[in-house]
Protein backbone atom coordinates (compact mmCIF):
# COMPACT_ATOMS: atom_id res chain seq x y z
CA UNK A 1 0.00 0.00 0.00
CA UNK A 2 2.62 2.31 -1.03
CA UNK A 3 -0.01 4.23 -3.18
CA UNK A 4 -2.50 6.35 -1.35
CA UNK A 5 -5.78 5.50 -2.25
CA UNK A 6 -8.24 8.62 -3.54
CA UNK A 7 -11.80 7.72 -3.48
CA UNK A 8 -14.07 9.13 -6.20
CA UNK A 9 -17.51 9.37 -7.86
CA UNK A 10 -17.30 6.02 -8.87
CA UNK A 11 -16.76 4.56 -5.62
CA UNK A 12 -19.18 6.35 -3.71
CA UNK A 13 -21.67 5.88 -6.22
CA UNK A 14 -20.92 2.08 -5.68
CA UNK A 15 -21.05 2.35 -1.73
CA UNK A 16 -23.95 4.05 -2.12
CA UNK A 17 -25.58 1.19 -4.02
CA UNK A 18 -24.16 -1.53 -1.92
CA UNK A 19 -25.81 0.26 0.71
CA UNK A 20 -28.85 0.11 -0.93
CA UNK A 21 -29.40 -2.91 -1.72
CA UNK A 22 -28.42 -4.07 1.95
CA UNK A 23 -31.55 -2.19 2.95
CA UNK A 24 -33.39 -3.70 -0.12
CA UNK A 25 -32.61 -7.53 1.46
CA UNK A 26 -33.13 -6.52 5.13
CA UNK A 27 -36.86 -5.10 3.78
CA UNK A 28 -37.09 -9.00 2.20
CA UNK A 29 -37.20 -7.74 -1.15
CA UNK A 30 -35.16 -8.82 -4.35
CA UNK A 31 -32.10 -7.09 -5.08
CA UNK A 32 -31.56 -7.22 -8.82
CA UNK A 33 -33.43 -3.99 -9.63
CA UNK A 34 -30.75 -1.60 -7.60
CA UNK A 35 -27.67 -3.95 -9.33
CA UNK A 36 -29.16 -3.21 -12.48
CA UNK A 37 -29.76 0.33 -11.66
CA UNK A 38 -26.24 0.32 -9.40
CA UNK A 39 -24.65 -1.03 -13.16
CA UNK A 40 -26.30 1.50 -15.54
CA UNK A 41 -25.23 4.61 -13.29
CA UNK A 42 -21.70 3.37 -12.36
CA UNK A 43 -21.42 2.89 -16.08
CA UNK A 44 -22.84 6.12 -16.88
CA UNK A 45 -20.36 7.80 -14.61
CA UNK A 46 -17.64 5.65 -16.34
CA UNK A 47 -18.18 6.16 -19.69
CA UNK A 48 -19.84 9.25 -19.94
CA UNK A 49 -22.40 8.59 -22.31
CA UNK A 50 -25.34 6.17 -22.77
CA UNK A 51 -24.63 3.73 -24.98
CA UNK A 52 -21.30 3.07 -22.83
CA UNK A 53 -23.60 2.72 -19.90
CA UNK A 54 -26.02 0.22 -21.67
CA UNK A 55 -22.58 -1.71 -22.96
CA UNK A 56 -21.28 -1.81 -19.33
CA UNK A 57 -24.76 -3.83 -18.10
CA UNK A 58 -24.03 -6.54 -20.52
CA UNK A 59 -20.78 -6.50 -20.46
CA UNK A 60 -20.93 -6.99 -16.90
CA UNK A 61 -23.66 -9.89 -17.27
CA UNK A 62 -21.50 -11.79 -19.58
CA UNK A 63 -18.28 -11.16 -17.04
CA UNK A 64 -20.86 -12.70 -14.49
CA UNK A 65 -22.08 -15.36 -16.82
CA UNK A 66 -18.30 -16.61 -17.29
CA UNK A 67 -17.68 -16.80 -13.60
CA UNK A 68 -20.59 -19.01 -13.38
CA UNK A 69 -21.13 -20.83 -15.76
CA UNK A 70 -19.33 -24.23 -14.69
CA UNK A 71 -21.25 -24.22 -11.70
CA UNK A 72 -24.65 -23.60 -13.72
CA UNK A 73 -23.75 -26.62 -15.55
CA UNK A 74 -22.41 -28.93 -13.40
CA UNK A 75 -25.67 -28.36 -10.90
CA UNK A 76 -27.90 -28.73 -13.83
CA UNK A 77 -26.20 -31.80 -14.81
CA UNK A 78 -26.32 -33.76 -11.41
CA UNK A 79 -30.52 -32.02 -10.58
CA UNK A 80 -31.03 -33.84 -14.36
CA UNK A 81 -29.20 -37.03 -13.04
CA UNK A 82 -31.40 -36.95 -9.57
CA UNK A 83 -34.91 -36.96 -11.95
CA UNK A 84 -33.50 -40.20 -13.71
CA UNK A 85 -32.87 -42.08 -10.61
CA UNK A 86 -36.34 -40.82 -9.21
CA UNK A 87 -38.30 -42.16 -12.64
CA UNK A 88 -36.23 -45.65 -12.07
CA UNK A 89 -36.77 -45.64 -8.57
CA UNK A 90 -32.71 -46.18 -8.17
CA UNK A 91 -33.03 -43.40 -5.21
CA UNK A 92 -35.34 -45.37 -3.37
CA UNK A 93 -33.48 -48.33 -3.47
CA UNK A 94 -30.15 -46.17 -2.56
CA UNK A 95 -31.92 -45.19 0.71
CA UNK A 96 -33.26 -48.14 1.58
CA UNK A 97 -30.22 -49.13 3.94
CA UNK A 98 -30.52 -46.24 5.43
CA UNK A 99 -34.30 -46.61 6.58
CA UNK A 100 -33.49 -50.06 8.34
CA UNK A 101 -31.38 -48.57 11.04
CA UNK A 102 -33.98 -45.82 12.51
CA UNK A 103 -35.12 -47.69 15.39
CA UNK A 104 -35.33 -44.85 17.69
CA UNK A 105 -35.84 -40.93 17.40
CA UNK A 106 -32.58 -40.16 18.04
CA UNK A 107 -31.27 -42.61 15.79
CA UNK A 108 -33.88 -41.48 13.37
CA UNK A 109 -32.77 -37.27 13.66
CA UNK A 110 -29.41 -38.22 13.01
CA UNK A 111 -29.80 -40.78 10.41
CA UNK A 112 -32.51 -38.04 8.06
CA UNK A 113 -29.83 -35.28 8.55
CA UNK A 114 -26.64 -37.53 7.51
CA UNK A 115 -28.77 -38.40 4.54
CA UNK A 116 -29.78 -35.05 3.70
CA UNK A 117 -26.35 -33.77 4.27
CA UNK A 118 -24.88 -36.11 1.91
CA UNK A 119 -27.40 -36.01 -1.02
CA UNK A 120 -27.31 -32.19 -0.88
CA UNK A 121 -23.55 -32.36 -1.25
CA UNK A 122 -23.74 -34.47 -4.60
CA UNK A 123 -27.69 -32.72 -5.87
CA UNK A 124 -27.98 -29.93 -3.78
CA UNK A 125 -30.73 -29.38 -1.02
CA UNK A 126 -33.50 -28.57 -3.33
CA UNK A 127 -33.53 -32.11 -5.53
CA UNK A 128 -32.38 -33.37 -1.58
CA UNK A 129 -35.70 -32.29 0.20
CA UNK A 130 -37.82 -34.18 -1.92
CA UNK A 131 -35.44 -37.44 -2.62
CA UNK A 132 -35.05 -37.39 1.56
CA UNK A 133 -39.18 -36.50 2.61
CA UNK A 134 -40.75 -38.59 0.49
CA UNK A 135 -38.15 -41.87 1.26
CA UNK A 136 -36.98 -41.11 4.70
CA UNK A 137 -39.85 -39.01 6.13
CA UNK A 138 -42.35 -41.93 6.53
CA UNK A 139 -39.94 -44.00 8.37
CA UNK A 140 -38.59 -41.26 10.67
CA UNK A 141 -42.33 -41.09 11.83
CA UNK A 142 -42.41 -44.59 12.73
CA UNK A 143 -39.59 -44.94 14.62
CA UNK A 144 -40.92 -41.87 16.82
CA UNK A 145 -39.89 -38.89 15.51
CA UNK A 146 -41.91 -36.00 14.80
CA UNK A 147 -42.71 -34.42 11.83
CA UNK A 148 -40.40 -31.24 13.11
CA UNK A 149 -37.97 -32.82 14.35
CA UNK A 150 -37.49 -34.63 10.74
CA UNK A 151 -37.72 -30.84 9.27
CA UNK A 152 -35.49 -29.67 11.82
CA UNK A 153 -33.10 -32.01 10.88
CA UNK A 154 -33.38 -32.20 6.95
CA UNK A 155 -32.71 -28.07 7.28
CA UNK A 156 -29.87 -27.83 9.43
CA UNK A 157 -27.88 -30.67 8.00
CA UNK A 158 -29.09 -29.61 4.25
CA UNK A 159 -29.67 -26.35 4.31
CA UNK A 160 -27.24 -25.35 6.27
CA UNK A 161 -23.88 -27.33 6.81
CA UNK A 162 -24.45 -29.01 3.60
CA UNK A 163 -24.84 -25.71 1.44
CA UNK A 164 -23.02 -23.31 3.65
CA UNK A 165 -20.18 -26.07 2.81
CA UNK A 166 -21.06 -27.56 -0.90
CA UNK A 167 -17.62 -29.71 -0.78
CA UNK A 168 -18.42 -31.59 -3.81
CA UNK A 169 -20.21 -29.22 -6.44
CA UNK A 170 -18.37 -26.17 -4.85
CA UNK A 171 -21.23 -24.02 -6.18
CA UNK A 172 -20.72 -21.81 -3.09
CA UNK A 173 -17.16 -21.64 -2.47
CA UNK A 174 -16.90 -21.29 -5.82
CA UNK A 175 -19.07 -17.43 -6.21
CA UNK A 176 -17.47 -16.94 -3.20
CA UNK A 177 -13.74 -17.84 -4.11
CA UNK A 178 -14.42 -15.76 -7.67
CA UNK A 179 -15.54 -12.68 -6.09
CA UNK A 180 -12.92 -12.71 -3.29
CA UNK A 181 -10.30 -12.84 -6.21
CA UNK A 182 -9.07 -15.81 -4.97
CA UNK A 183 -7.19 -18.67 -7.57
CA UNK A 184 -10.54 -21.12 -7.22
CA UNK A 185 -13.20 -23.15 -5.02
CA UNK A 186 -10.64 -24.74 -2.48
CA UNK A 187 -8.77 -21.28 -1.56
CA UNK A 188 -12.27 -21.08 0.84
CA UNK A 189 -13.24 -24.76 1.27
CA UNK A 190 -9.68 -25.55 3.20
CA UNK A 191 -9.08 -22.25 5.23
CA UNK A 192 -12.88 -22.41 5.88
CA UNK A 193 -13.13 -26.40 6.91
CA UNK A 194 -12.41 -25.62 10.57
CA UNK A 195 -15.47 -22.99 10.39
CA UNK A 196 -17.98 -25.84 8.91
CA UNK A 197 -17.22 -27.76 11.40
CA UNK A 198 -17.39 -25.75 14.19
CA UNK A 199 -20.69 -24.41 12.98
CA UNK A 200 -21.85 -27.68 12.44
CA UNK A 201 -21.11 -29.53 15.78
CA UNK A 202 -22.71 -26.18 17.56
CA UNK A 203 -25.78 -25.84 15.87
CA UNK A 204 -26.18 -29.75 15.25
CA UNK A 205 -25.54 -29.79 19.00
CA UNK A 206 -28.04 -27.23 20.45
CA UNK A 207 -30.71 -28.11 18.17
CA UNK A 208 -30.78 -31.94 19.13
CA UNK A 209 -30.68 -30.85 22.81
CA UNK A 210 -33.50 -28.39 22.54
CA UNK A 211 -35.59 -30.84 20.17
CA UNK A 212 -35.16 -33.97 22.94
CA UNK A 213 -36.10 -31.27 25.49
CA UNK A 214 -39.28 -30.47 24.06
CA UNK A 215 -40.27 -33.87 23.23
CA UNK A 216 -39.82 -34.83 26.82
CA UNK A 217 -41.92 -32.20 27.71
CA UNK A 218 -44.43 -32.40 25.42
CA UNK A 219 -44.70 -35.75 24.55
CA UNK A 220 -48.60 -35.43 24.79
CA UNK A 221 -48.68 -33.16 21.74
CA UNK A 222 -46.83 -35.60 19.32
CA UNK A 223 -48.60 -38.84 20.37
CA UNK A 224 -51.62 -37.97 17.68
CA UNK A 225 -49.05 -37.11 14.74
CA UNK A 226 -46.87 -40.41 15.27
CA UNK A 227 -49.80 -42.73 15.99
CA UNK A 228 -50.80 -41.77 12.43
CA UNK A 229 -47.12 -42.60 10.86
CA UNK A 230 -47.57 -46.21 10.55
CA UNK A 231 -48.80 -46.81 6.56
CA UNK A 232 -46.26 -47.81 4.84
CA UNK A 233 -44.87 -46.17 1.91
CA UNK A 234 -45.33 -46.43 -1.12
CA UNK A 235 -41.93 -47.18 -2.79
CA UNK A 236 -42.11 -50.35 -0.41
CA UNK A 237 -45.04 -52.31 -2.92
CA UNK A 238 -43.16 -50.94 -5.94
CA UNK A 239 -41.77 -53.43 -8.07
CA UNK A 240 -38.22 -52.33 -9.53
CA UNK A 241 -36.77 -53.53 -12.53
CA UNK A 242 -32.85 -54.94 -12.41
CA UNK A 243 -31.28 -52.62 -14.05
CA UNK A 244 -32.48 -50.04 -11.01
CA UNK A 245 -31.03 -52.84 -8.40
CA UNK A 246 -27.35 -52.78 -10.57
CA UNK A 247 -27.73 -48.83 -10.86
CA UNK A 248 -28.33 -48.33 -7.02
CA UNK A 249 -25.20 -50.09 -6.13
CA UNK A 250 -23.23 -48.84 -9.24
CA UNK A 251 -23.88 -44.90 -8.61
CA UNK A 252 -22.87 -44.53 -5.05
CA UNK A 253 -19.75 -46.80 -5.87
CA UNK A 254 -19.01 -44.53 -9.40
CA UNK A 255 -19.26 -41.49 -7.04
CA UNK A 256 -17.04 -43.13 -4.16
CA UNK A 257 -14.54 -43.34 -7.21
CA UNK A 258 -15.02 -39.24 -7.76
CA UNK A 259 -13.65 -38.86 -4.42
CA UNK A 260 -10.98 -40.67 -4.30
CA UNK A 261 -10.03 -39.77 -7.58
CA UNK A 262 -10.35 -35.99 -6.31
CA UNK A 263 -7.69 -37.01 -3.32
CA UNK A 264 -5.27 -39.68 -5.51
CA UNK A 265 -5.14 -36.82 -8.38
CA UNK A 266 -5.19 -33.99 -6.54
CA UNK A 267 -8.23 -32.07 -8.39
CA UNK A 268 -9.71 -29.25 -7.35
CA UNK A 269 -11.72 -26.37 -8.51
CA UNK A 270 -12.67 -26.63 -12.08
CA UNK A 271 -11.13 -29.62 -12.69
CA UNK A 272 -13.21 -31.61 -9.76
CA UNK A 273 -15.99 -30.16 -10.78
CA UNK A 274 -15.78 -31.28 -14.82
CA UNK A 275 -15.74 -34.96 -12.95
CA UNK A 276 -19.00 -34.54 -10.94
CA UNK A 277 -20.22 -32.83 -14.09
CA UNK A 278 -19.06 -35.42 -16.73
CA UNK A 279 -20.27 -38.21 -14.15
CA UNK A 280 -23.38 -37.05 -13.46
CA UNK A 281 -24.38 -36.91 -17.52
CA UNK A 282 -22.67 -40.10 -18.28
CA UNK A 283 -24.94 -41.81 -15.38
CA UNK A 284 -28.08 -39.68 -17.02
CA UNK A 285 -27.40 -41.47 -19.88
CA UNK A 286 -26.83 -44.56 -19.29
CA UNK A 287 -29.60 -44.85 -16.89
CA UNK A 288 -31.73 -44.14 -19.17
CA UNK A 289 -30.83 -46.30 -22.05
CA UNK A 290 -30.87 -49.34 -19.38
CA UNK A 291 -34.04 -48.53 -17.95
CA UNK A 292 -36.32 -47.01 -21.04
CA UNK A 293 -34.42 -48.39 -23.99
CA UNK A 294 -37.04 -47.60 -27.03
CA UNK A 295 -37.69 -44.32 -25.09
CA UNK A 296 -34.60 -43.18 -24.10
CA UNK A 297 -33.63 -40.70 -26.84
CA UNK A 298 -36.61 -38.64 -25.24
CA UNK A 299 -36.08 -39.52 -21.40
CA UNK A 300 -32.40 -38.25 -22.08
CA UNK A 301 -33.61 -35.25 -23.17
CA UNK A 302 -35.85 -34.23 -20.99
CA UNK A 303 -33.68 -34.83 -18.37
CA UNK A 304 -31.18 -32.48 -19.55
CA UNK A 305 -33.81 -29.59 -19.92
CA UNK A 306 -35.00 -30.43 -16.40
CA UNK A 307 -32.02 -30.22 -14.94
CA UNK A 308 -30.69 -26.55 -16.48
CA UNK A 309 -34.44 -24.89 -16.45
CA UNK A 310 -33.32 -26.02 -12.77
CA UNK A 311 -29.98 -24.30 -12.56
CA UNK A 312 -31.07 -21.40 -14.62
CA UNK A 313 -33.74 -20.27 -12.62
CA UNK A 314 -31.72 -20.67 -9.61
CA UNK A 315 -28.75 -18.41 -10.77
CA UNK A 316 -30.35 -16.34 -13.42
CA UNK A 317 -30.96 -13.30 -10.38
CA UNK A 318 -27.02 -14.52 -8.77
CA UNK A 319 -25.85 -13.76 -12.58
CA UNK A 320 -27.20 -10.36 -12.27
CA UNK A 321 -26.26 -9.53 -8.59
CA UNK A 322 -22.65 -10.85 -8.99
CA UNK A 323 -22.18 -8.34 -11.97
CA UNK A 324 -23.01 -5.69 -9.84
CA UNK A 325 -20.79 -6.66 -7.14
CA UNK A 326 -18.06 -7.97 -9.41
CA UNK A 327 -17.03 -4.25 -10.03
CA UNK A 328 -15.38 -4.54 -6.49
CA UNK A 329 -12.91 -6.96 -7.39
CA UNK A 330 -9.69 -5.40 -9.54
CA UNK A 331 -10.09 -8.41 -12.36
CA UNK A 332 -13.69 -8.27 -12.99
CA UNK A 333 -13.86 -4.81 -12.71
CA UNK A 334 -11.48 -4.23 -15.72
CA UNK A 335 -13.19 -7.15 -17.70
CA UNK A 336 -16.03 -4.82 -17.52
CA UNK A 337 -15.05 -1.09 -17.13
CA UNK A 338 -11.80 -1.19 -19.18
CA UNK A 339 -8.23 -1.98 -18.37
CA UNK A 340 -7.94 1.03 -16.50
CA UNK A 341 -9.99 0.11 -13.88
CA UNK A 342 -9.49 -0.40 -10.83
CA UNK A 343 -11.66 -2.98 -7.61
CA UNK A 344 -13.91 -0.47 -6.08
CA UNK A 345 -14.15 -2.08 -2.96
CA UNK A 346 -10.52 -3.40 -3.26
CA UNK A 347 -9.61 1.01 -2.92
CA UNK A 348 -12.35 0.42 -0.15
CA UNK A 349 -9.71 -1.58 2.13
CA UNK A 350 -6.93 0.06 0.84
CA UNK A 351 -8.45 3.16 1.93
CA UNK A 352 -9.58 2.17 5.34
CA UNK A 353 -6.38 0.47 6.23
CA UNK A 354 -4.45 4.15 4.99
CA UNK A 355 -6.93 5.87 7.30
CA UNK A 356 -8.86 3.89 9.75
CA UNK A 357 -7.56 1.62 12.29
CA UNK A 358 -9.15 -2.03 11.83
CA UNK A 359 -8.69 -5.13 13.70
CA UNK A 360 -9.42 -8.86 13.37
CA UNK A 361 -12.52 -9.08 15.96
CA UNK A 362 -14.60 -5.96 14.70
CA UNK A 363 -13.80 -7.71 10.91
CA UNK A 364 -14.93 -10.58 11.92
CA UNK A 365 -18.16 -9.47 13.24
CA UNK A 366 -19.11 -7.15 10.46
CA UNK A 367 -18.45 -10.26 8.06
CA UNK A 368 -21.05 -12.44 9.62
CA UNK A 369 -23.53 -9.72 10.48
CA UNK A 370 -23.21 -8.41 6.30
CA UNK A 371 -23.21 -11.93 5.43
CA UNK A 372 -26.65 -12.38 7.17
CA UNK A 373 -28.54 -9.82 5.94
CA UNK A 374 -27.42 -10.40 2.40
CA UNK A 375 -29.08 -13.84 3.47
CA UNK A 376 -32.28 -12.36 3.93
CA UNK A 377 -34.02 -12.78 0.18
CA UNK A 378 -34.21 -16.25 1.17
CA UNK A 379 -31.34 -17.12 -1.66
CA UNK A 380 -28.40 -17.36 0.24
CA UNK A 381 -26.67 -17.15 -3.05
CA UNK A 382 -27.20 -13.89 -3.82
CA UNK A 383 -25.22 -12.59 -1.13
CA UNK A 384 -22.01 -14.32 -1.78
CA UNK A 385 -20.62 -12.08 -4.49
CA UNK A 386 -20.94 -9.03 -1.87
CA UNK A 387 -19.36 -11.24 1.19
CA UNK A 388 -16.56 -12.68 -1.22
CA UNK A 389 -15.53 -8.65 -2.13
CA UNK A 390 -15.59 -7.96 1.40
CA UNK A 391 -13.63 -10.62 2.34
CA UNK A 392 -10.81 -9.49 -0.03
CA UNK A 393 -11.49 -5.82 1.28
CA UNK A 394 -10.87 -6.46 4.79
CA UNK A 395 -8.15 -9.53 4.92
CA UNK A 396 -6.48 -7.10 2.73
CA UNK A 397 -6.94 -4.06 5.11
CA UNK A 398 -5.75 -6.26 7.79
CA UNK A 399 -3.31 -8.59 6.41
CA UNK A 400 -5.56 -11.44 7.40
CA UNK A 401 -6.61 -14.60 5.79
CA UNK A 402 -9.36 -13.79 2.69
CA UNK A 403 -9.78 -17.38 2.78
CA UNK A 404 -11.07 -17.48 6.48
CA UNK A 405 -12.99 -14.54 5.86
CA UNK A 406 -14.59 -15.69 3.04
CA UNK A 407 -15.81 -18.70 4.51
CA UNK A 408 -17.18 -16.68 7.43
CA UNK A 409 -19.47 -14.59 5.07
CA UNK A 410 -20.62 -17.66 2.94
CA UNK A 411 -21.37 -19.39 6.29
CA UNK A 412 -23.38 -16.75 7.35
CA UNK A 413 -24.95 -15.74 3.78
CA UNK A 414 -26.08 -19.36 3.12
CA UNK A 415 -27.25 -20.15 6.65
CA UNK A 416 -29.75 -17.57 6.72
CA UNK A 417 -30.71 -17.31 3.08
CA UNK A 418 -30.09 -20.85 1.88
CA UNK A 419 -33.36 -21.52 4.67
CA UNK A 420 -32.63 -22.37 8.13
CA UNK A 421 -34.15 -19.12 10.19
CA UNK A 422 -35.99 -17.23 7.79
CA UNK A 423 -39.37 -19.10 6.98
CA UNK A 424 -39.43 -18.05 2.70
CA UNK A 425 -36.63 -19.85 2.38
CA UNK A 426 -37.31 -22.90 4.02
CA UNK A 427 -40.54 -23.44 2.50
CA UNK A 428 -39.70 -26.47 1.04
CA UNK A 429 -39.07 -28.39 3.74
CA UNK A 430 -41.18 -26.98 5.82
CA UNK A 431 -44.34 -28.38 3.16
CA UNK A 432 -42.63 -31.47 2.67
CA UNK A 433 -42.98 -32.24 6.20
CA UNK A 434 -46.32 -30.93 7.11
CA UNK A 435 -44.84 -28.04 9.22
CA UNK A 436 -45.51 -24.34 9.87
CA UNK A 437 -42.38 -22.45 8.21
CA UNK A 438 -42.69 -20.18 10.94
CA UNK A 439 -42.61 -22.54 13.37
CA UNK A 440 -39.57 -24.30 12.16
CA UNK A 441 -37.30 -20.78 11.65
CA UNK A 442 -38.53 -20.49 15.04
CA UNK A 443 -36.80 -24.31 16.24
CA UNK A 444 -34.03 -23.20 14.02
CA UNK A 445 -33.31 -19.56 15.50
CA UNK A 446 -31.35 -20.12 18.98
CA UNK A 447 -29.68 -23.05 17.65
CA UNK A 448 -28.28 -21.15 14.13
CA UNK A 449 -27.60 -17.64 16.21
CA UNK A 450 -25.52 -19.72 19.16
CA UNK A 451 -23.68 -21.02 16.04
CA UNK A 452 -23.00 -18.32 14.59
CA UNK A 453 -21.47 -16.26 17.96
CA UNK A 454 -19.29 -19.15 19.09
CA UNK A 455 -18.11 -20.22 14.90
CA UNK A 456 -16.68 -16.50 14.71
CA UNK A 457 -15.00 -16.22 17.79
CA UNK A 458 -13.15 -19.09 16.60
CA UNK A 459 -12.07 -17.49 13.59
CA UNK A 460 -10.70 -14.57 14.98
CA UNK A 461 -7.87 -16.90 15.76
CA UNK A 462 -7.28 -17.86 12.15
CA UNK A 463 -7.89 -14.81 10.16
Amino acid sequence: MDTQVTLGSLHFIYFSVVILVIGVMVARRDTVLPCIIGLFVIGLAAKGSLVGAVQVMFNALMAAGGEFLGLIVVISLVVGMSKAMADSGTDYLIMRPAAKIMVNRNIAFFVTGIAMLIVSWFVWPSPAVALIGALLLPVALRAGLPAIGAAVAMNIFGHGIGLSSDWIIQGAPGITASAAGLADATKVTYPGAPLYLVMAVVTVAVAFYMLRKDLNTNAHLYQTELAGATKDDENEKRKFSTSSYIFAVLIPLVFAIDVVAMLMLDLKGGDATALIGGTALAITAVLAIAQFKGESLEKVTDYVRDGFMFGIKIFAPVIVIGAFFFLGSEGTAKAILGENATGLLTDLGSYLAQNAPLSKAPVAFITIIIGGITGLDGSGFSGLPLVGSLAQTFGTAIDGNVGVLAALGQISSVWVGGGTIIPWGLIPVAAICGVEPMELARRNFIPVMIGFLVTTIFAIFLI
